[in-house]
């Protein structure tokens, strides 16, 4: 056998394996967890919130927990970003619950306040930014691409 049909054997092993691996992973994870009314409801607690450099954020449910999605709040002080415009692979909900954002988009923006829904597609590149005078509270809706 050729030395480059020895390493495409290997890497097509390798991509099979860590995809079994990652499918018993998944399956392991939401085998273990128990389901009830006291781990499905969740109460904002802010001394379970965690500081950032710009405000804090609070895990209503992330990828240790839910089957796909996660749910975030993030609060941003005034005149702050949470981070750079970036892309992903997920796509993301971002729901305006109090403030002024700037939500950028594939380098276009737009401007907004509460009751505001912003969407995002699977790698394009987005950002959102507090641009009002009071603390920006938004929830993040993500699928989880374990």
């Amino acid at each position: 056998m050729k030395p480059t049909t020895v390493i495409k054997i290997a890497i097509f092993t390798l991509i099979i394996q860590s995809t079994q691996a990652q499918e018993t992973k998944k399956q392991r994870t939401s085998a273990e967890i128990k389901y009830s009314i006291e781990n499905c409801v969740n109460h904002f607690d802010l001394n379970k919130a965690t500081k950032t450099k710009v405000g804090y954020q609070y895990w209503f449910a992330d990828k240790n927990f839910t089957q796909e999605n996660t749910l975030k709040m993030s609060i941003v002080e005034p005149g702050k970003s949470t981070h750079a415009p970036h892309h992903h692979p997920e796509e993301e909900f971002f729901y305006i619950l109090e403030g002024t954002a700037e939500f950028f988009l594939d380098g276009k923006t737009v401007t907004a306040g509460p009751n505001t829904s912003f969407y995002c597609p699977p790698n394009a590149e987005h950002g959102i930014s507090n641009v009002g005078k009071t603390d920006l509270k938004y929830l993040v809706i993500k699928k989880d691409l374990r």
